[in-house]
Order: C-alpha cells, then sequence, then structure tokens
C-alpha cells in the first residue's frame, strides 16, 4: 500500500498545481489583458480566444500523453507535463502582447492536459478496487484546493506573481515525484506483445464502447459549464443582471470551489455508502441542474445572492469525484490512459464550443440569457448521458479491450 499512497500523494498534489493553473487565467484575465494594454471593449473577446487557445492546447495534449501514458508508461506523462506546464506558466508572467499571452497559454494548455488522467488511471489500478472511489475524492479535494489557492493569490497578488507561484509550484513537485513507482497492471500489460496499447480509435471501433466515452464527455462538459461561462464572464452576466455592487471574480471562484470542496467529499462518501457510482452521479447532476436554474432566477438581487448561488451550482461540480473513478474503470488497462486523459481534457475542451456560443448569443440576446441558453445545452447532454453509462463500483481493472 506504501506505492499506492506515495501515488495517490503525487497525483494529489500534481491536481493541486494542476487546476490552480487551469484556472489562473480566468482569474486574473481582466487585469492581465488590461495590464498588456488591451482595450476594455475587447476584454471579453479576447478573453474567449485566449481560454479557447489553452482548451485547443489540451485537446492536442490530451491525446498526446493519453497515447503515451498506454505506450512508455503513466509516470512518462506524469513527468513530462509537469514540466511543459510549470515552464509554459513561468513563462506567461513576462508576456507583453496577446500573441506572447496566447502562445504561451496554447503550451500551457498541452502540458496541463496530462496531469489529471494521468494521475488517476496509475492510482486507481495502485488502489484497491473498494477504496479507489476514495482515492479519486482525495485527488480531486485536493485540486479544488488549488482552485481556491489560485483565487486567494490571483485576487491579493500582481497578475504575472500569480503566475510565478504556478510555475514554481509545479518544478518543487517535479522533484517530489521521483520516488513514485509505475502501475503493476501496466507493466503486465506491456510484456504481453500481442495487446495493442494506446490506439485511440479503438474507442470508435464498438458502438457501446463509443457511448461509454461520450457519455463521460458530456457529463464532465456540465462543470466546464460552470469554470467557462458562469465563472469566467461574471463580470459581463453580472453587468446585465444589474447588479448594484458586482461581484469581484476572485471571490466568485472562491465561494464555487468552496462548493466543489464539499460536494466532492459528500459525493465520495454517498458513492461509497449507495456502493453505486453511478446513482451518487445522478443525484448530483439533478442538484446541479437545479441549482443553476436558482441562479438565474436569484443572483441578480445582489452580490450576496450571486456568491451563494455559485456556492450551490459548485457543490453540484462535486459529481466529479464519481465520475472520475467511473471514467478509469470504464476502459481496460490497454488503452486507459488514452481513454482516461483524453476524456478528462475533451471535457475541458467543451469551454471552446460554449464560449464561443456564448460570445455570439449574448450580442444579441444579452449576457444572462446567452448563459441561460448555453447551460440548458450543457444540461441536457449531462441528463442524456447519464442513462448511457453502467454500473462499475467494485469492478476488477485487471483486464484488456
Amino acid at each position: 500500500m506504501k506505492k499506492a499512497h506515495l501515488a495517490l500523494l503525487a497525483a494529489a498534489l500534481g491536481y493541486f498545481v494542476d487546476l490552480y493553473d487551469i484556472l489562473i487565467f480566468s482569474i486574473v484575465r481582466t487585469k492581465s489583458l488590461s495590464g498588456i494594454g488591451v482595450a476594455e471593449s475587447d476584454l471579453a473577446s479576447t478573453g474567449v480566444l485566449l481560454l479557447n487557445l489553452q482548451m485547443v492546447g489540451m485537446l492536442v495534449g490530451g491525446l498526446f500523453w493519453g497515447i503515451l501514458g498506454d505506450k512508455r508508461g503513466r509516470l512518462s506523462v506524469l513527468f513530462g507535463s509537469i514540466l511543459l506546464y510549470s515552464v509554459a506558466n513561468l513563462a506567461n508572467g513576462f508576456v507583453t502582447s496577446v500573441e506572447g499571452y496566447a502562445l504561451w497559454r496554447f503550451v500551457a494548455g498541452i502540458g496541463l492536459a496530462g496531469e489529471l488522467g494521468a494521475g488517476l488511471t496509475l492510482v486507481n489500478e495502485l488502489m484497491s478496487k473498494e477504496q479507489r472511489g476514495w482515492g479519486t475524492t482525495f485527488i480531486n479535494l485536493s485540486g479544488i484546493f488549488g482552485a481556491m489557492t489560485g483565487a486567494v493569490v490571483g485576487g491579493w497578488f500582481a497578475w504575472q506573481t500569480a503566475y510565478f507561484v504556478g510555475g514554481g509550484m509545479g518544478l518543487l513537485l517535479l522533484v517530489f515525484r521521483l520516488g513514485v513507482a509505475e502501475s503493476g497492471l501496466f507493466e503486465n500489460v506491456k510484456q504481453q506483445s500481442t495487446v495493442a496499447r494506446g490506439n485511440f480509435f479503438s474507442l470508435f471501433r464498438n458502438l457501446e464502447v463509443t457511448k461509454k466515452y461520450f457519455a463521460i464527455l458530456f457529463i464532465g462538459a456540465a462543470t466546464w459549464y460552470l469554470a467557462a461561462i458562469l465563472l469566467t464572464f461574471t463580470p459581463e452576466i453580472a453587468k446585465a443582471m444589474q447588479i448594484a455592487t458586482p461581484p469581484a471574480v476572485p471571490k466568485v471562484v472562491l465561494f464555487g470551489y468552496t462548493g466543489f470542496a464539499l460536494g466532492n467529499l459528500t459525493c465520495g462518501w454517498l458513492g461509497q455508502y449507495l456502493q453505486s457510482r453511478k446513482k451518487a452521479l445522478m443525484v448530483f447532476v439533478t442538484f446541479m441542474a437545479l441549482a443553476t436554474a436558482f441562479y438565474f432566477v436569484a443572483a441578480h438581487q445582489s452580490a450576496t445572492w450571486y456568491y451563494a448561488c455559485i456556492f450551490l451550482i459548485g457543490f453540484g461540480t462535486g459529481k466529479n469525484t464519481s465520475l472520475f473513478t467511473i471514467a478509469a474503470e470504464q476502459f481496460g488497462t490497454n488503452i486507459r490512459a488514452t481513454a482516461t486523459t483524453s476524456a478528462t481534457n475533451f471535457i475541458r475542451a467543451f469551454a471552446i464550443p460554449y464560449t464561443l456560443l456564448f460570445d455570439a448569443l449574448q450580442k444579441t440576446q444579452g449576457a444572462v440569457t446567452a448563459a441561460a441558453l448555453v447551460g440548458v445545452l450543457a444540461f441536457g447532454l449531462a441528463f442524456w448521458a447519464m442513462f448511457q453509462l453502467k454500473e462499475t463500483f467494485g469492478k476488477d481493472m485487471n483486464y484488456v479491450e
């Protein structure tokens, strides 16, 4: 169990830095873009561009790191990805133009793509089938604290400092990972020369496997509706709601991820108590949808109401605890890293169509209506997807596709 515990700690700390670095742009978007000379009228459109370039980087990285994880091992991804995104975030602190900012957010996206999927795959393969749900809960909780730390650092310090902190933490963690061991399940499959490893297209050769893969994407994408729309574009939405004292973005992120932390623990406990990840997932997706509907009814009253609504939606995103464990349990060892790593990043990449749709709709419908319509799409897909997944609690992961 010592190997499993060390891998769990390394993955948890990695997700702490990972989520800090993913969200730090949303947190410092306004002041960093203003700091390099972007006009106030262009803050939203430039923000969409940079956020989407980061997400495109994650799409590229999700495929690259996922395939590498099944071909060369989970550890190769944990070392390579953290080095790349740490260097990129340090470079972000020195940018002086939109072009430079765009380049390094894209590079950071490639690096960030490998962290969560490889960590989840490694930990779920090393832990017992009875306890791996708690492992995912711990990893998620650590990531949430990373996001909350980003909100504090981004709110209190200069935007350049926020990037330097993220890059520095990543390089420190890289040294810690030298003692982490590779997955035994991967090593066993590696010895089987007849088993194809890391074939992304094998996810689409069987209808049942393909449905499972897309179901995971659609459920996870609801989280990025919160992060990419409601959190990132709080200034625009709050202005359209005519809130007298506009809510501060760092504080909104802090409330959202405080709710996420509590929801993560609750969802992890509920899945273990019910011995059903799927039931826990259904409860939390439903709660998140209802909380989002309440947001559009009540958040306009004041900044306090806005924070409260974001907290409730954040609580609903605790569904990721069950979802990420299910994602790792759905696929065989020979494509597990490919499926899990690509899925976690394709989920994040839903920020691209969601933000583009939001940006297009707000020009004619206004920010509030635009955000609501994107939400209807996001939750419609999530509810369809919930009925496509099978229960995986206690499933033996020692198999190949």
